[in-house]
């Protein structure tokens, strides 16, 4: 027998959830396709469904004793040089310096929970003027404040 599955998607759990769905509203530049206030939002992107939901209280413990994000959301960009730009403009500079491996160019950066989000331009998707991620949206991360948001 086998399972029948009828859509895959990542999770980030958090308790900070609507700073996190800031963080991901300007990183992505679209609104939540579904958004349940103080509990869960889900993101449609090509290739991924990304959803970030407030755990219950029962069960709060679980993912506050994590000292970092244990996941690691890999975006492929057109251009790395526009979304480090773009991660920097959200308060969010990636911490280190652009790998090159055969497979293409990539940085990690992290949201503002701590996961990991590497940044990859493949040796496939040279880079283009506009590159993949969005100009900035209107919302409350404002350049220079990002990390002093609270939920």
């Amino acid at each position: 027998m086998t399972i029948q599955i009828n859509e895959a998607l990542v999770t980030i759990a958090t308790i900070k959830l609507e700073r996190i769905i800031d963080f991901y509203t300007q990183i992505l530049g679209q609104q939540p396709k579904i958004y349940i206030p103080k509990v869960y939002a889900k993101f449609q992107v090509p290739g991924v469904n990304l959803g970030i939901f407030r755990p219950k209280d029962v069960h709060l413990s679980e993912f506050n004793n994590a000292a970092k994000g244990k996941i690691s959301l890999c975006l492929e960009v057109s251009n790395l040089e526009n979304a480090i730009s773009r991660f920097t403009a959200l308060g969010y500079p990636p911490p280190g310096e652009i790998i090159t491996a055969s497979h293409g160019r990539e940085i990690y950066a992290y949201d503002p929970d701590g996961n990991r989000i590497i940044l990859h331009q493949s040796i496939e998707n040279p880079s283009t003027e506009n590159g993949s991620i969005p100009a900035p949206a209107q919302g409350t991360i404002r350049h220079g404040h990002s990390k002093e948001l609270e939920s």
